[in-house]
Protein backbone atom coordinates (compact mmCIF):
# COMPACT_ATOMS: atom_id res chain seq x y z
CA UNK A 1 0.00 0.00 0.00
CA UNK A 2 1.38 3.52 -0.64
CA UNK A 3 -0.09 5.24 2.25
CA UNK A 4 -2.44 8.10 2.48
CA UNK A 5 0.70 10.78 1.60
CA UNK A 6 -0.68 12.69 -1.96
CA UNK A 7 1.73 12.51 -5.03
CA UNK A 8 3.32 16.63 -5.53
CA UNK A 9 3.50 17.10 -9.27
CA UNK A 10 4.82 20.75 -10.56
CA UNK A 11 2.49 22.51 -13.38
CA UNK A 12 3.80 23.26 -16.51
CA UNK A 13 3.23 27.36 -15.93
CA UNK A 14 5.70 26.95 -12.37
CA UNK A 15 7.98 24.39 -14.35
CA UNK A 16 8.78 27.31 -17.26
CA UNK A 17 9.05 29.87 -14.38
CA UNK A 18 11.45 28.00 -12.63
CA UNK A 19 13.53 27.28 -15.34
CA UNK A 20 13.36 30.78 -16.74
CA UNK A 21 15.17 31.85 -12.94
CA UNK A 22 17.41 29.33 -13.04
CA UNK A 23 18.68 30.18 -16.79
CA UNK A 24 18.88 33.78 -15.69
CA UNK A 25 20.78 33.23 -13.29
CA UNK A 26 23.04 30.89 -15.21
CA UNK A 27 23.24 33.71 -17.20
CA UNK A 28 24.50 36.44 -14.40
CA UNK A 29 27.02 33.64 -13.25
CA UNK A 30 28.02 33.91 -16.99
CA UNK A 31 28.45 37.10 -17.54
CA UNK A 32 30.11 38.18 -14.31
CA UNK A 33 32.19 35.71 -15.32
CA UNK A 34 33.27 36.39 -18.67
CA UNK A 35 33.84 40.34 -17.48
CA UNK A 36 35.97 39.21 -14.77
CA UNK A 37 37.89 37.44 -17.20
CA UNK A 38 37.93 40.45 -19.62
CA UNK A 39 39.94 42.33 -17.00
CA UNK A 40 42.51 39.76 -16.37
CA UNK A 41 43.39 39.81 -20.05
CA UNK A 42 47.42 40.78 -20.01
CA UNK A 43 48.93 44.11 -21.50
CA UNK A 44 52.66 43.69 -23.03
CA UNK A 45 54.58 45.93 -20.72
CA UNK A 46 57.06 48.39 -21.58
CA UNK A 47 60.64 46.18 -22.10
CA UNK A 48 64.09 47.32 -21.19
CA UNK A 49 66.22 48.84 -24.30
CA UNK A 50 69.58 46.48 -24.48
CA UNK A 51 72.47 47.54 -22.62
CA UNK A 52 75.61 49.61 -24.93
CA UNK A 53 77.99 47.93 -26.65
CA UNK A 54 81.60 46.90 -24.54
CA UNK A 55 83.90 49.60 -24.37
CA UNK A 56 87.35 48.42 -25.50
CA UNK A 57 89.13 51.83 -26.32
CA UNK A 58 91.89 51.47 -23.50
CA UNK A 59 92.77 47.78 -24.88
CA UNK A 60 95.10 48.14 -27.13
CA UNK A 61 97.56 50.96 -25.16
CA UNK A 62 96.93 48.69 -22.31
CA UNK A 63 98.71 46.06 -24.07
CA UNK A 64 101.30 48.19 -25.48
CA UNK A 65 102.77 49.52 -21.82
CA UNK A 66 101.64 47.68 -19.41
CA UNK A 67 105.57 46.76 -18.91
CA UNK A 68 108.05 48.82 -16.68
CA UNK A 69 110.04 46.73 -15.47
CA UNK A 70 112.87 47.86 -18.59
CA UNK A 71 116.11 49.90 -17.36
CA UNK A 72 117.01 53.20 -18.80
CA UNK A 73 119.25 53.50 -21.39
CA UNK A 74 120.96 56.88 -21.06
CA UNK A 75 124.94 57.20 -20.52
CA UNK A 76 127.09 59.57 -19.51
CA UNK A 77 126.34 61.08 -15.47
CA UNK A 78 122.63 60.92 -16.31
CA UNK A 79 122.95 57.02 -17.01
CA UNK A 80 125.01 56.17 -14.02
CA UNK A 81 122.88 58.13 -11.99
CA UNK A 82 119.87 56.71 -13.83
CA UNK A 83 121.24 52.99 -13.11
CA UNK A 84 121.90 53.96 -9.34
CA UNK A 85 118.37 54.81 -9.01
CA UNK A 86 117.16 51.49 -11.04
CA UNK A 87 118.87 49.14 -8.74
CA UNK A 88 117.08 51.00 -5.93
CA UNK A 89 113.46 51.01 -7.28
CA UNK A 90 113.84 47.52 -9.67
CA UNK A 91 112.26 45.29 -7.14
CA UNK A 92 109.11 47.66 -6.64
CA UNK A 93 108.80 47.91 -10.99
CA UNK A 94 109.21 44.43 -11.35
CA UNK A 95 105.91 43.79 -8.82
CA UNK A 96 104.15 46.50 -10.57
CA UNK A 97 104.95 45.01 -14.18
CA UNK A 98 103.50 41.75 -12.70
CA UNK A 99 100.47 43.13 -11.78
CA UNK A 100 99.89 44.80 -15.04
CA UNK A 101 100.33 41.79 -16.90
CA UNK A 102 98.16 40.21 -14.61
CA UNK A 103 95.50 43.08 -14.46
CA UNK A 104 96.08 43.12 -19.15
CA UNK A 105 95.34 39.10 -19.34
CA UNK A 106 91.81 39.29 -17.33
CA UNK A 107 90.75 41.81 -19.52
CA UNK A 108 91.85 40.45 -22.44
CA UNK A 109 90.43 36.86 -21.71
CA UNK A 110 87.03 38.81 -20.87
CA UNK A 111 87.07 41.07 -24.32
CA UNK A 112 84.63 37.92 -26.37
CA UNK A 113 82.02 37.26 -23.38
CA UNK A 114 81.69 41.49 -22.93
CA UNK A 115 81.24 41.38 -26.89
CA UNK A 116 78.86 38.56 -26.74
CA UNK A 117 76.70 39.64 -24.00
CA UNK A 118 75.54 42.88 -25.29
CA UNK A 119 73.84 40.96 -28.81
CA UNK A 120 72.40 38.02 -26.46
CA UNK A 121 70.49 40.24 -24.00
CA UNK A 122 69.32 42.20 -26.99
CA UNK A 123 67.82 38.99 -28.44
CA UNK A 124 66.72 37.98 -25.34
CA UNK A 125 64.51 40.92 -24.81
CA UNK A 126 63.24 41.35 -28.18
CA UNK A 127 62.17 37.08 -27.57
CA UNK A 128 60.32 38.11 -24.53
CA UNK A 129 58.65 41.10 -25.98
CA UNK A 130 57.36 38.82 -29.03
CA UNK A 131 55.86 35.92 -26.45
CA UNK A 132 54.05 38.56 -23.99
CA UNK A 133 52.24 40.05 -27.42
CA UNK A 134 51.22 36.10 -28.62
CA UNK A 135 49.85 35.52 -25.11
CA UNK A 136 47.76 38.91 -24.78
CA UNK A 137 46.75 38.07 -28.67
CA UNK A 138 45.58 34.61 -27.26
CA UNK A 139 43.84 35.75 -24.45
CA UNK A 140 42.07 38.67 -26.60
CA UNK A 141 40.87 35.59 -28.93
CA UNK A 142 39.91 33.32 -25.84
CA UNK A 143 37.26 36.16 -24.77
CA UNK A 144 35.84 36.62 -28.61
CA UNK A 145 35.59 32.83 -28.38
CA UNK A 146 33.46 32.91 -25.33
CA UNK A 147 31.82 36.17 -25.89
CA UNK A 148 30.10 33.82 -29.06
CA UNK A 149 29.32 30.78 -27.17
CA UNK A 150 25.93 32.55 -25.26
CA UNK A 151 25.02 33.59 -29.29
CA UNK A 152 25.32 30.09 -30.21
CA UNK A 153 23.89 28.23 -27.83
CA UNK A 154 20.81 30.69 -28.38
CA UNK A 155 20.47 29.68 -32.13
CA UNK A 156 20.58 26.01 -30.84
CA UNK A 157 17.51 26.77 -28.02
CA UNK A 158 15.77 28.91 -30.79
CA UNK A 159 16.13 25.13 -33.28
CA UNK A 160 14.49 22.72 -30.61
CA UNK A 161 12.48 25.42 -28.99
CA UNK A 162 9.28 24.29 -30.72
CA UNK A 163 10.18 20.37 -29.71
CA UNK A 164 10.85 22.03 -26.17
CA UNK A 165 7.39 23.26 -25.80
CA UNK A 166 5.84 19.98 -27.37
CA UNK A 167 7.06 17.93 -24.91
CA UNK A 168 6.23 20.21 -21.98
CA UNK A 169 3.15 19.96 -23.03
CA UNK A 170 3.45 16.52 -23.52
CA UNK A 171 4.63 15.91 -20.05
CA UNK A 172 2.30 18.08 -18.56
CA UNK A 173 -0.43 15.71 -19.88
CA UNK A 174 1.22 13.07 -18.43
CA UNK A 175 1.55 14.82 -14.82
CA UNK A 176 -2.11 15.53 -15.03
CA UNK A 177 -3.03 11.95 -16.15
CA UNK A 178 -1.01 10.49 -13.12
CA UNK A 179 -2.35 12.99 -10.44
CA UNK A 180 -6.06 11.36 -11.55
CA UNK A 181 -4.65 7.99 -11.19
CA UNK A 182 -3.29 8.73 -7.99
CA UNK A 183 -6.48 10.08 -6.68
CA UNK A 184 -8.30 6.91 -8.01
CA UNK A 185 -5.44 4.95 -6.32
CA UNK A 186 -5.60 6.52 -3.24
CA UNK A 187 -10.05 6.15 -3.26
CA UNK A 188 -8.82 2.20 -3.97
CA UNK A 189 -6.56 2.47 -0.89
CA UNK A 190 -8.97 3.47 1.16
CA UNK A 191 -11.66 1.26 -0.20
CA UNK A 192 -9.46 -1.65 0.33
CA UNK A 193 -8.64 -0.82 4.36
CA UNK A 194 -11.74 -0.91 4.51
CA UNK A 195 -12.11 -4.16 3.16
CA UNK A 196 -9.38 -5.21 5.46
CA UNK A 197 -10.70 -3.81 8.27
CA UNK A 198 -13.48 -5.70 8.10
CA UNK A 199 -11.81 -8.76 7.50
CA UNK A 200 -9.64 -8.46 10.34
CA UNK A 201 -12.80 -8.35 12.56
CA UNK A 202 -13.95 -11.27 10.59
CA UNK A 203 -10.56 -12.75 11.78
CA UNK A 204 -10.89 -12.04 15.55
CA UNK A 205 -14.96 -13.80 15.30
CA UNK A 206 -13.32 -16.54 13.87
CA UNK A 207 -10.54 -16.87 16.49
CA UNK A 208 -12.76 -16.58 19.32
CA UNK A 209 -14.63 -19.32 17.85
CA UNK A 210 -11.96 -21.58 17.25
CA UNK A 211 -10.96 -20.88 21.28
CA UNK A 212 -14.38 -21.78 21.63
CA UNK A 213 -14.09 -25.14 19.61
CA UNK A 214 -10.65 -25.60 21.20
CA UNK A 215 -12.46 -25.04 24.67
CA UNK A 216 -15.45 -27.79 24.19
CA UNK A 217 -12.93 -30.29 22.80
CA UNK A 218 -10.54 -30.14 25.93
CA UNK A 219 -13.53 -30.23 28.03
CA UNK A 220 -14.96 -33.06 25.81
CA UNK A 221 -11.66 -35.10 26.30
CA UNK A 222 -11.82 -34.33 29.69
CA UNK A 223 -14.99 -35.90 30.11
CA UNK A 224 -14.05 -38.51 28.20
CA UNK A 225 -11.19 -39.15 30.23
CA UNK A 226 -13.34 -39.25 33.77
CA UNK A 227 -15.80 -41.73 31.81
CA UNK A 228 -13.18 -43.85 30.56
CA UNK A 229 -11.52 -43.43 34.82
CA UNK A 230 -15.08 -44.42 36.11
CA UNK A 231 -14.89 -47.42 33.98
CA UNK A 232 -11.41 -48.84 34.87
CA UNK A 233 -12.06 -48.39 38.49
CA UNK A 234 -15.48 -50.34 37.89
CA UNK A 235 -13.57 -53.23 36.69
CA UNK A 236 -11.07 -53.17 39.10
CA UNK A 237 -13.52 -53.35 41.37
CA UNK A 238 -15.00 -56.09 39.78
CA UNK A 239 -11.64 -58.37 39.99
CA UNK A 240 -11.26 -57.98 43.49
CA UNK A 241 -9.18 -61.25 43.24
CA UNK A 242 -6.67 -59.64 41.30
CA UNK A 243 -3.29 -57.73 42.44
CA UNK A 244 -3.88 -54.02 41.79
CA UNK A 245 -0.94 -53.00 39.68
CA UNK A 246 1.43 -50.34 41.30
CA UNK A 247 0.97 -47.18 40.96
CA UNK A 248 3.73 -44.54 39.92
CA UNK A 249 3.87 -40.90 41.67
CA UNK A 250 2.48 -38.44 38.79
CA UNK A 251 5.39 -38.18 36.26
CA UNK A 252 7.74 -35.40 37.20
CA UNK A 253 9.76 -36.85 40.15
CA UNK A 254 13.42 -35.01 41.27
CA UNK A 255 16.97 -37.10 41.25
CA UNK A 256 18.69 -35.33 42.55
CA UNK A 257 18.76 -34.72 47.02
CA UNK A 258 16.57 -31.31 47.50
CA UNK A 259 20.17 -29.87 49.45
CA UNK A 260 22.28 -30.58 46.51
CA UNK A 261 20.39 -29.06 43.88
CA UNK A 262 19.89 -25.47 45.96
CA UNK A 263 23.34 -25.32 45.92
CA UNK A 264 23.46 -26.26 41.87
CA UNK A 265 21.07 -23.25 41.59
CA UNK A 266 23.14 -20.88 43.35
CA UNK A 267 26.29 -22.10 41.86
CA UNK A 268 25.07 -22.15 37.86
CA UNK A 269 22.03 -20.22 37.73
CA UNK A 270 22.98 -17.05 38.91
CA UNK A 271 22.64 -15.06 42.59
CA UNK A 272 18.26 -14.09 43.31
CA UNK A 273 19.61 -10.51 42.66
CA UNK A 274 20.31 -11.52 39.09
CA UNK A 275 17.34 -13.77 38.60
CA UNK A 276 15.15 -11.07 40.28
CA UNK A 277 17.00 -8.30 37.62
CA UNK A 278 16.08 -10.27 34.82
CA UNK A 279 12.29 -11.29 36.09
CA UNK A 280 11.27 -7.70 35.74
CA UNK A 281 10.85 -7.52 32.35
CA UNK A 282 7.66 -10.04 33.39
CA UNK A 283 5.89 -8.20 35.27
CA UNK A 284 4.10 -5.91 32.78
CA UNK A 285 2.14 -8.90 31.23
CA UNK A 286 0.71 -9.55 35.20
CA UNK A 287 -0.14 -6.04 35.83
CA UNK A 288 -3.48 -5.93 37.70
CA UNK A 289 -3.55 -10.11 37.65
CA UNK A 290 -4.71 -11.68 40.97
CA UNK A 291 -4.34 -15.60 42.12
CA UNK A 292 -1.02 -15.70 40.04
CA UNK A 293 0.69 -19.14 40.39
CA UNK A 294 4.94 -19.42 39.53
CA UNK A 295 5.39 -22.66 38.96
CA UNK A 296 8.63 -24.41 39.86
CA UNK A 297 9.38 -20.92 42.28
CA UNK A 298 12.75 -21.85 43.69
CA UNK A 299 13.91 -19.70 45.41
CA UNK A 300 10.72 -17.18 44.84
CA UNK A 301 12.42 -14.71 43.24
CA UNK A 302 9.50 -14.06 40.80
CA UNK A 303 7.30 -14.54 43.82
CA UNK A 304 9.23 -11.12 45.56
CA UNK A 305 8.51 -9.18 42.43
CA UNK A 306 4.63 -9.68 42.03
CA UNK A 307 4.53 -9.25 46.28
CA UNK A 308 6.26 -5.84 45.93
CA UNK A 309 4.16 -4.66 43.17
CA UNK A 310 0.91 -6.00 44.92
CA UNK A 311 -0.24 -8.70 42.90
CA UNK A 312 -1.42 -11.95 44.95
CA UNK A 313 0.46 -14.66 43.98
CA UNK A 314 1.80 -18.32 45.48
CA UNK A 315 4.36 -20.71 44.36
CA UNK A 316 4.40 -24.46 43.38
CA UNK A 317 8.12 -26.01 43.56
CA UNK A 318 8.62 -30.07 44.38
CA UNK A 319 11.91 -29.49 45.79
CA UNK A 320 11.90 -29.12 49.60
CA UNK A 321 14.90 -26.71 50.39
CA UNK A 322 13.42 -24.75 48.09
CA UNK A 323 9.91 -24.35 49.90
CA UNK A 324 11.22 -23.75 52.90
CA UNK A 325 13.67 -20.86 51.76
CA UNK A 326 10.64 -19.72 50.21
CA UNK A 327 8.54 -19.79 53.25
CA UNK A 328 11.24 -18.48 55.51
CA UNK A 329 10.77 -15.11 53.70
CA UNK A 330 6.50 -15.28 54.05
CA UNK A 331 6.16 -16.64 51.02
CA UNK A 332 3.27 -18.50 49.94
CA UNK A 333 4.62 -21.41 48.42
CA UNK A 334 3.13 -25.42 48.50
CA UNK A 335 5.36 -28.69 47.64
CA UNK A 336 3.90 -30.62 45.12
CA UNK A 337 3.86 -31.49 41.62
CA UNK A 338 2.28 -29.26 38.75
CA UNK A 339 -0.28 -31.83 37.54
CA UNK A 340 -1.64 -33.00 40.54
CA UNK A 341 -1.64 -29.68 42.02
CA UNK A 342 -3.94 -28.09 38.64
CA UNK A 343 -6.11 -31.12 39.05
CA UNK A 344 -6.92 -30.01 42.55
CA UNK A 345 -7.91 -26.33 41.82
CA UNK A 346 -11.34 -25.17 40.24
CA UNK A 347 -11.17 -24.19 36.46
CA UNK A 348 -10.84 -20.57 35.76
CA UNK A 349 -9.21 -20.00 39.63
CA UNK A 350 -5.81 -18.69 38.37
CA UNK A 351 -4.92 -15.24 36.81
CA UNK A 352 -1.57 -15.91 35.92
CA UNK A 353 0.81 -18.59 35.23
CA UNK A 354 4.28 -18.42 35.34
CA UNK A 355 6.95 -21.13 34.73
CA UNK A 356 10.95 -20.42 34.23
CA UNK A 357 12.99 -22.73 33.92
CA UNK A 358 10.61 -25.33 34.31
CA UNK A 359 8.90 -26.94 31.03
CA UNK A 360 12.69 -28.38 29.99
CA UNK A 361 12.47 -31.06 32.93
CA UNK A 362 9.11 -32.35 31.88
CA UNK A 363 8.69 -35.62 30.04
CA UNK A 364 6.69 -34.83 26.93
CA UNK A 365 3.36 -36.59 28.24
CA UNK A 366 3.80 -35.06 31.56
CA UNK A 367 4.52 -31.33 29.59
CA UNK A 368 0.59 -31.76 27.53
CA UNK A 369 -0.72 -33.20 30.55
CA UNK A 370 0.51 -29.55 32.44
CA UNK A 371 -0.02 -27.30 29.43
CA UNK A 372 -3.84 -28.76 29.20
CA UNK A 373 -4.91 -28.41 32.78
CA UNK A 374 -2.91 -24.64 32.89
CA UNK A 375 -5.42 -23.67 29.94
CA UNK A 376 -8.19 -24.53 32.12
CA UNK A 377 -7.46 -23.38 35.49
CA UNK A 378 -6.45 -20.34 33.94
CA UNK A 379 -9.26 -17.61 33.49
CA UNK A 380 -10.27 -15.65 29.88
CA UNK A 381 -7.46 -13.54 28.76
CA UNK A 382 -5.43 -14.59 32.26
CA UNK A 383 -1.56 -14.33 30.78
CA UNK A 384 0.70 -17.41 31.17
CA UNK A 385 4.69 -17.23 30.50
CA UNK A 386 6.77 -20.02 29.68
CA UNK A 387 10.94 -19.62 30.11
CA UNK A 388 13.40 -22.33 29.20
CA UNK A 389 16.42 -22.89 27.68
CA UNK A 390 16.82 -22.06 23.59
CA UNK A 391 18.29 -25.49 22.86
CA UNK A 392 18.43 -23.58 19.00
CA UNK A 393 21.93 -21.36 20.42
CA UNK A 394 24.05 -24.17 20.78
CA UNK A 395 25.44 -22.00 23.49
CA UNK A 396 22.85 -22.95 25.71
CA UNK A 397 22.45 -26.03 24.60
CA UNK A 398 26.17 -27.94 25.47
CA UNK A 399 26.83 -24.68 28.35
CA UNK A 400 23.86 -24.69 29.84
CA UNK A 401 21.30 -27.84 29.29
CA UNK A 402 23.44 -30.51 29.23
CA UNK A 403 24.93 -28.98 32.66
CA UNK A 404 21.52 -29.92 34.12
CA UNK A 405 21.29 -33.95 35.10
CA UNK A 406 17.16 -32.94 35.65
CA UNK A 407 16.93 -31.25 32.46
CA UNK A 408 14.69 -34.05 30.22
CA UNK A 409 13.78 -32.80 27.03
CA UNK A 410 15.03 -29.69 24.73
CA UNK A 411 12.12 -27.56 23.31
CA UNK A 412 12.78 -25.07 20.12
CA UNK A 413 11.07 -22.13 20.89
CA UNK A 414 8.52 -22.96 17.79
CA UNK A 415 7.77 -26.69 19.35
CA UNK A 416 6.72 -25.02 22.38
CA UNK A 417 4.68 -22.53 21.00
CA UNK A 418 2.72 -24.56 18.68
CA UNK A 419 2.09 -26.75 22.21
CA UNK A 420 0.59 -24.25 23.76
CA UNK A 421 -1.68 -23.05 20.73
CA UNK A 422 -2.90 -26.45 20.20
CA UNK A 423 -3.40 -27.06 24.05
CA UNK A 424 -6.07 -24.14 23.89
CA UNK A 425 -4.51 -20.86 24.17
CA UNK A 426 -5.83 -17.95 21.84
CA UNK A 427 -2.72 -16.62 21.24
CA UNK A 428 1.08 -17.21 21.77
CA UNK A 429 4.42 -15.12 20.85
CA UNK A 430 7.85 -16.28 21.11
CA UNK A 431 10.14 -13.56 22.74
CA UNK A 432 14.24 -14.19 23.09
CA UNK A 433 15.82 -12.93 25.83
CA UNK A 434 19.76 -13.07 26.98
CA UNK A 435 21.83 -12.69 24.03
CA UNK A 436 25.02 -13.99 23.95
CA UNK A 437 27.77 -10.58 24.50
CA UNK A 438 29.30 -9.42 21.72
CA UNK A 439 32.90 -10.51 22.61
CA UNK A 440 31.84 -14.48 23.27
CA UNK A 441 30.67 -14.32 19.41
CA UNK A 442 33.16 -15.11 16.23
CA UNK A 443 34.80 -12.17 15.11
CA UNK A 444 35.18 -11.27 11.55
CA UNK A 445 38.65 -10.05 9.67
CA UNK A 446 39.60 -6.62 7.90
CA UNK A 447 41.49 -6.81 4.88
CA UNK A 448 42.80 -3.56 3.61
CA UNK A 449 41.27 -2.14 0.57
CA UNK A 450 42.60 -3.50 -2.40
CA UNK A 451 44.54 -6.47 -1.06
CA UNK A 452 44.46 -10.30 -3.11
CA UNK A 453 42.77 -11.75 -0.32
CA UNK A 454 39.51 -9.32 0.29
CA UNK A 455 37.23 -12.08 -1.97
CA UNK A 456 38.98 -14.71 0.70
CA UNK A 457 38.13 -12.65 3.76
CA UNK A 458 34.52 -11.83 2.70
CA UNK A 459 34.00 -15.28 2.24
CA UNK A 460 35.62 -15.86 5.60
CA UNK A 461 32.91 -13.36 7.17
CA UNK A 462 30.09 -14.46 5.71
CA UNK A 463 30.82 -18.10 7.52
CA UNK A 464 31.48 -15.99 10.55
CA UNK A 465 28.43 -14.49 10.48
CA UNK A 466 26.09 -17.79 9.98
CA UNK A 467 27.79 -19.42 12.71
CA UNK A 468 27.41 -16.48 15.18
CA UNK A 469 23.63 -16.98 13.62
CA UNK A 470 23.37 -20.96 14.97
CA UNK A 471 25.98 -20.75 17.85
CA UNK A 472 25.89 -17.39 19.40
CA UNK A 473 22.12 -16.10 19.13
CA UNK A 474 20.05 -15.99 22.69
CA UNK A 475 20.42 -18.07 25.40
CA UNK A 476 16.95 -18.68 26.80
CA UNK A 477 13.34 -17.39 25.34
CA UNK A 478 10.06 -17.36 26.86
CA UNK A 479 6.44 -18.29 25.07
CA UNK A 480 3.80 -15.89 26.41
CA UNK A 481 0.43 -16.31 25.51
CA UNK A 482 -3.09 -15.56 26.73
CA UNK A 483 -6.23 -17.68 27.44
Amino acid sequence: MYGQSEMKHERLEDTLRRLKEERDEADRRYNDALTALDQAVMRVPDLPHPPPGYDEHQITPLNQSWDVSAPPAAGGVKGRIAALVWRVMAPSFHKQAAFNSRLVDHLNRNVAAHRESQPAIETTIALVGEQLSALVAFQTRLIQYLQQVTGYIDTKDRATGGQALIVNAAVNGVADELAKRWESMVAREQRFDAKVSALSASLDELRTLVSVSQQASLAMKRELERVGARESATVARSRVSEPAPPVDRLAFTPTLDAYKYVGFEDQFRGSQDVIRERFESYLPYFEGASDVLDVGCGRGEFLDLLKSRGIAARGLDLNHEMVEVCRTRGLDVTEADVVSYLDGVADGSLGGLFAAQVVEHLQPAYLLRFLELACHKLRPGAPIVLETLNPACWVAFFESFIRDITHVWPLHPETLRYLALASGFSRAQIEFRSPVPPQDKLQPIAAPNGSPVADLVETFNANVEKLNARMFTYLDYAVIGAK
